[in-house]
C-alpha cells in the first residue's frame, strides 16, 4: 500500500485550469502543470483495496492500484510499464476518458475518488519526456499481412498489438491524415496532436504502415482487400449521425457537429488560415448535451461567438449520485466540463420544434420546454418561444457505423441495432474478416475501443497462428458503460 493513511490525510487534488480569458485565445490544452511531488501524495491517497473496483469499472483492466504504488513510491519507469502493460495509448485516454475507473474507486463510496485520471496522464507524459517509451519491432516477421480499416484507437490499438506480434500490419484511412476523431473530432484545447503524432511514429518505428487516403470500397474493392491480405480488420468507428428532422433543417447554417468541428482542427493543422464555418460575431446554438456538444462550445468560444447556448432534450441530472445509480456503476450527475466554465448557456427539458430563416439563411430556431412522462416528452405549449441562431450544430450522437461499399462489399451484415455483426471473438460471417470498436459495439469510450482493438489483434493473431500470446480483455458480446 502506498501510503496507509493517504487516503485520510491528503485531499482530492486536480491541475488547475489556466484562466478562461487566457485559454480562450489560444488552443492550446487549457490545464496547467502539476508538480511531480503533489501528483505522488495524489497516487497515496489509493487504498490498496482488497478488491480493486477500479478494475471492473475500467474497461481495459488498468492495474491501477499497482502505478499507484509506483509513483507513490517515486518509480515512475516501473509505473509505465505497468500502465502500458494493459494499455497501448495512456496519453489518450489520461485526456479523454471520462473515467469510469474513478466512478468504480472505492474510496468514492464516501469521500472523493482517487484522481486515477491524472495519475495515468502524469505517468506518460513523464514517460515521453524521460525517452523510456520507445519502439518495439518484433524480433521475427510472421509473414502474415493484417489490413485494418479505420485509424481511431480501436484500429490503432489492434494495429500495434499485431505488428509487435510479428505480422505486417497496413492501416487504411479515408482522411488524409491518421487518427480518426482523435485527429479531427477531439479539439486541440482537449488533446494536442502532438500527442497522437509522437505515438504514430512509434508505431511507424515497429513497422505499421499508414495509408492515409485510402477509402475502402472506393480507392480499394473489398475483394481486392481480401485477396492482398490474410485478415481484415473493419474498425471504422460509428459515424454515421443523428439527425434531427424538423422543419428547416435544410436552411444554411444547420451542420452537424461533425462538420463544424473538423475545420477548426485543420486549421490548427495549418491547412487552412480560417474555418469556412467560423461562428466569430454569431449566435450559436449547440443541440445536445454529451461530450461532443462541448466541444462545439470551446470551439464557439475560441472563435468568438457572441453567444452560444447549448440545448438537451433531457432534465438537468442531479449534483449527487442519484440512488438508482449506487456505487459502482456510473453515474448520470451534472458534469461541468472546461467548455461550460468558459461560458455560455445550458438549457435542459427542451425541445426544437423548427428552424427559422429568411432568404435560405438561418436566423432563429422555435423552442418549447418538454416534461418527460411515462417515457415520452410532452411539450409544455405555454413555453413555446423562439431565440436568435445563426449557427446551429447537431452533436445529438450516432446511430451506428455508415451503410456503404465498405460493408457491402466486405460482404457484411448489420444488427437489429444498426452496427455490424460479428461473434464474441470479434469475427464475422465471412473468413478471415473481423469487427472491432464502434463499427461493432455503437458509439461508445475510447478505453473501449482500444480494449475491442487489443481483444480482436488477439483473436486475429489465433486465427493467423493457430495460438496467441497477446491478451484478451474482453469480449465482443460485454456491454459498455453508459455515459
Amino acid at each position: 500500500m502506498a501510503d496507509p493513511r493517504g487516503f485520510l490525510t491528503t485531499p482530492r487534488q486536480l491541475p488547475t485550469r489556466r484562466p478562461v480569458d487566457i485559454r480562450i485565445q489560444d488552443w492550446r490544452e487549457v490545464y496547467e502543470g502539476f508538480s511531480a511531488r503533489e501528483l505522488e501524495k495524489q497516487a497515496g491517497r489509493c487504498m490498496d483495496c482488497g478488491i480493486p473496483f477500479c478494475h471492473n469499472g475500467c474497461p481495459l483492466g488498468n492495474l491501477i492500484p499497482e502505478w499507484n504504488d509506483l509513483v507513490y513510491d517515486r518509480d515512475w519507469g516501473q509505473a509505465i510499464e505497468r500502465l502500458h502493460a494493459t494499455n497501448n495509448f495512456p496519453e489518450f485516454t489520461g485526456r479523454l476518458c471520462p473515467a469510469p475507473c474513478e466512478a468504480a474507486c472505492v474510496l468514492g463510496i464516501n469521500a472523493e475518488p482517487v484522481t486515477i485520471k491524472q495519475v495515468e496522464v502524469a505517468i506518460v507524459d513523464r514517460a515521453w519526456e524521460a525517452g523510456w517509451i520507445t519502439p518495439q519491432p518484433p524480433e521475427s516477421l510472421s509473414g502474415r499481412t493484417v489490413a485494418v480499416i479505420g485509424s481511431g484507437p480501436a484500429g490503432l490499438a489492434a494495429a500495434q498489438q499485431l505488428a509487435r506480434a510479428g505480422h505486417t500490419v497496413a492501416v487504411m484511412e479515408r482522411s488524409d491524415r491518421i487518427g480518426g476523431l482523435l485527429r479531427y473530432g477531439i479539439p486541440e484545447f482537449k488533446m494536442e496532436k502532438k500527442h497522437l503524432d509522437q505515438r504514430l511514429a512509434q508505431m511507424t518505428a515497429e513497422g505499421v504502415k499508414f495509408r492515409p487516403n485510402t477509402e475502402v470500397g472506393v480507392d480499394i474493392t473489398g475483394a481486392d482487400l481480401r485477396r492482398r491480405y490474410d485478415a481484415v480488420i473493419v474498425a471504422a468507428g460509428a459515424t454515421s449521425w443523428r439527425e434531427l428532422d424538423v422543419p428547416g433543417r435544410d436552411l444554411e447554417g444547420v451542420y452537424q457537429a461533425m462538420e463544424y468541428l473538423p475545420w477548426a482542427n485543420r486549421v490548427q493543422e495549418g491547412d487552412l488560415h480560417q474555418s469556412p464555418i467560423d461562428v466569430a460575431g454569431a449566435h450559436v446554438v449547440i443541440i445536445g448535451g454529451g461530450d461532443t456538444g462541448a466541444d462545439c462550445l470551446g470551439t464557439a468560444h475560441r472563435q468568438e461567438a457572441a453567444s452560444v447556448t447549448q440545448l438537451e432534450i433531457m432534465p438537468r441530472p442531479p449534483e449527487e449520485r442519484p440512488s438508482s445509480q449506487p456505487w459502482p456503476t456510473y453515474p448520470m450527475v451534472y458534469r461541468t466540463s472546461s467548455a461550460h466554465e468558459e461560458g455560455g448557456d445550458r438549457v435542459f427539458s427542451v425541445s426544437t420544434e423548427r428552424f427559422i430563416g429568411e432568404n435560405g439563411r438561418l436566423t432563429a430556431i422555435e423552442l418549447v420546454d418538454v416534461e418527460l412522462c411515462d417515457g415520452a416528452f410532452v411539450p409544455m405549449e405555454e413555453t413555446r418561444r423562439q431565440i436568435p441562431a445563426d449557427y446551429v450544430f447537431l452533436s445529438m450522437g450516432f446511430v451506428g457505423p455508415e451503410r456503404g461499399a465498405l460493408a457491402e462489399q466486405l460482404g457484411l451484415s448489420f444488427t437489429a441495432r444498426g452496427a455490424l455483426a460479428r461473434h464474441d471473438d470479434y469475427s464475422t460471417d465471412v473468413e478471415g474478416v473481423f469487427v472491432a470498436g464502434d463499427a461493432g459495439r455503437g458509439q461508445s469510450l475510447i478505453v473501449w475501443a482500444i480494449a475491442e482493438g487489443r481483444a480482436a489483434a488477439a483473436s486475429v493473431d489465433r486465427y493467423l497462428m493457430g495460438t496467441t500470446n497477446l491478451p484478451s480483455p474482453i469480449r465482443a458480446s460485454a456491454r459498455p458503460v453508459t455515459v
